[in-house]
């Protein structure tokens, strides 16, 4: 046996050493027993022996070949394929069609059988009555338990159907049975007609409940959800002390209503697209109609309808699916878990997507900036606010460089610190037997390791075992000579750097950087430190965020509120984003505090035609003395000058 060929038997699987009768066959195959028989009955053919099993062996004509898995369909074909309307998937579920509902409950219910596989599906609930119309009916009562409030179906349904129906024949006489019922035997606040049987299904796995009564060929979905839910809670990842301590759960409707209750709108558009032919779970498309450009929100359509899957678990796996293509380290969706940032967002004119059962909500496009924005930027005053932001992009240069400019600094240009300080370092290493790049990587993974184990302990003892970990590990690697104690200050200072990024994702990103930078500085010094930075810039600023360059509004440069690095005054923070392309450029009126003419560069001056506003631009204030005489011309003096501020 030749090498190559030992080495393909060496790794692939055959699945005939594992049993010789199993095999994944056509359906009839599957069906039947060892003996050939459907349901393994006994061979009823007498005389004929059974048929020997193969048996592994060297003779290469007996030897049983493995299985070779599906390779995979080429585009071109995949494309000619969908054109004709065929799917290359053989593992979708059984579609109900569009046939329409049966008027027999007989062969509803055996659609139903078919569709739920019942009776073994012990959730879904098929419960038989008789309602009090003129002439009493059977009927049927479908729901999926687990979904449903029974408190609802009963007090609302079944009571009303069997206990108090007092429908009488002269109620309208041009009124159909279902009319009837629909408007005095159910009392529901959302019921709706349903007459194919594939709406009916959807409508029962979304939480609802369907009545189907005899002869009449439709259906009546009431509206009956009340699974468990977690509580609306404090966020997770993103904490703060100013500001609203509301995040998102799992349940879909109150995702959405903590955006209404929020942004009390009629432009508020929510559109809902169901994607996964599995899980079927519901997107939400949500937007300012008027302020959101059309082609974003066409766009963003299109890629979610674009989508075809089995299953949508979470919004992290739509946020890989939707992205622009994975250049950049960097995320190009934000995700956020806060509803009061979801509507700042909405309101600067970009677009919002909530996923069903998720907790977290997908905004588009994105700014780098807005990463290491947090909520309670804004809501802080200004001075507060702009400190807080440059400790966070100082942060985040050291979360990244530090470790690489300790190695540079070590091995390569000990001449750009002082004498004293090298001196030092030199001693603080004489006893370490690693060079610094080893040393260092021994640090950096030791602080993962312990942030990880931090995250996956229980919270209870997960901070506490992360604080102490990394005390006890660097206290004992310093005493034993494997690291130098400035080596555990610089780790130390940049694990708490790392700290500060506001956004997760970010977060990850500056993780792997930093071992990017580490690796650079190890083989070029302050020269590949240097050659990263500008390879990092310039991966930045071609990424794009559905057509937004990643970097806006600095690369390129767009004229926009004074909120990038440093945040400015609230009442300053009159445009949206001119990246954005919107609707309505304006936030807020250039006066937005009426009682205070000197908030902006534009103050009231009188004429004798009555007090008008004029642009100064520049020019702040001008001399009170000046402004009274203006006053004492225009026949209204200085209380005429006070009496135009507060009219404009």
């Amino acid at each position: 046996m030749d090498f190559r060929r030992w080495v393909k038997r060496l790794f692939t699987v055959d699945d005939s050493i594992l049993d010789a009768t199993f095999s994944l066959g056509e359906r009839e195959d599957v069906m039947k027993g060892p003996g050939g028989n459907s349901g393994g009955d006994e061979d009823k053919s007498e005389g004929k022996p059974d048929k020997p099993m193969k048996v592994r062996g060297d003779d290469r004509d007996n030897e049983q070949k493995p299985v070779s898995p599906q390779k995979p369909i080429p585009l071109s074909e995949w494309a000619k394929k969908e054109g004709k309307g065929e799917s290359s998937r053989g593992g979708s579920e059984p579609d109900a069609g569009d046939d329409p509902i049966p008027a027999s409950l007989d062969s509803l219910e055996e659609m139903l059988n078919k569709t739920f596989t019942l009776p073994q599906n012990k959730d879904i609930i098929v419960r038989h009555l008789i309602i009090g119309l003129p002439e009493p009916r059977r009927a049927l009562l479908v729901f999926v338990d687990g979904l449903v409030d029974k408190v609802v179906i009963n007090n609302f349904i079944l009571e009303p159907l069997m206990l108090l129906a007092s429908v009488r024949p002269d109620t309208d006489p041009g009124m159909g049975d279902m009319e009837r019922v629909l408007r005095t035997l159910v009392p529901g606040n959302q019921v709706e007609r349903v007459t194919k049987f594939r709406n009916a299904v959807k409508q029962l796995l979304m939480g609802n409940s369907v009545l189907f009564i005899e002869g009449l060929g439709e259906g009546l979905a009431v509206e009956t959800k009340g699974w468990d839910t977690r509580s609306v809670s404090d966020p997770k990842s993103e904490q703060v002390i100013r500001g609203p301590h509301e995040a998102f759960t799992e349940n879909f409707r109150t995702n959405t209503g903590l955006i209404r209750v929020r942004l009390r709108s009629p432009r508020l558009v929510t559109e809902i697209i169901q994607v996964g032919q599995t899980t079927k779970n519901d997107v939400a498309v949500m937007y300012l109609k008027g302020v959101a450009n059309p082609k974003l929100v066409e766009e963003v359509k299109r890629r979610v309808n674009g989508l075809s899957l089995d299953a949508l678990i979470d919004s992290g796996l739509l946020e890989q699916y939707l992205e622009d293509p994975p250049s950049t380290l960097f995320p190009k969706i934000l995700s956020t878990e806060r509803p009061d940032r979801v509507v700042a967002f909405l309101v600067e004119g970009h677009v919002a997507l909530l996923v069903s059962g998720s907790p977290y909500a997908l905004v588009v496009p994105l700014s780098f900036w807005s990463l290491l924005h947090t909520p309670e930027d804004a809501y802080l005053r200004w001075p507060f606010g702009s400190f807080i932001r440059v400790i966070r992009f100082v942060s985040l240069l050291i979360a990244v460089l530090l470790p690489g400019l300790y190695i540079g600094v070590v091995n390569y240009h000990p001449e750009m610190i002082p004498t004293d300080l090298m001196m030092a370092i030199a001693a603080s290493r004489e006893t370490v037997p690693f060079p610094v790049i080893g040393e260092v990587l021994l640090m950096e993974l030791a602080i993962e390791l312990i942030r990880e184990a931090g995250i996956r302990i229980p919270s209870v003892i997960g901070p506490t075992i992360g604080i102490v970990g990394a005390l006890i590990l660097g206290q004992a690697a310093v005493q034993a000579g494997i690291i130098s104690p400035l080596l555990v200050i610089v780790v130390a200072v940049t694990a708490l750097a790392s700290f500060t990024t506001p956004n997760y994702n970010l977060s990850f990103a500056v993780r792997v950087m930093r071992f990017f930078f580490i690796a650079l500085a190890a083989a070029f010094g302050f020269y590949g430190v240097t050659l990263g930075l500008a390879a990092v810039l310039g991966n930045l600023v071609s990424a794009k965020s559905f057509g937004v360059p990643l970097m806006s509004p600095v690369a390129p440069h767009r004229h926009s509120n004074p909120d990038i690095v440093l945040r400015g005054q609230a009442y300053e923070q009159e445009l949206r984003p001119e990246y954005l392309r919107t609707g309505d450029s304006r936030m807020q009126e250039p006066i937005n505090r009426r009682w205070d003419a000197w908030s902006r560069a534009i103050r009231p001056q009188p004429t004798k035609e009555g007090p008008r506003v004029e642009d100064t631009g520049a020019k702040r204030r001008k001399d009170d003395s000046g402004a009274k005489g203006q006053g004492k011309d225009g026949g209204n003096g200085e209380s005429g000058g006070e009496g135009g501020g507060k009219d404009s």
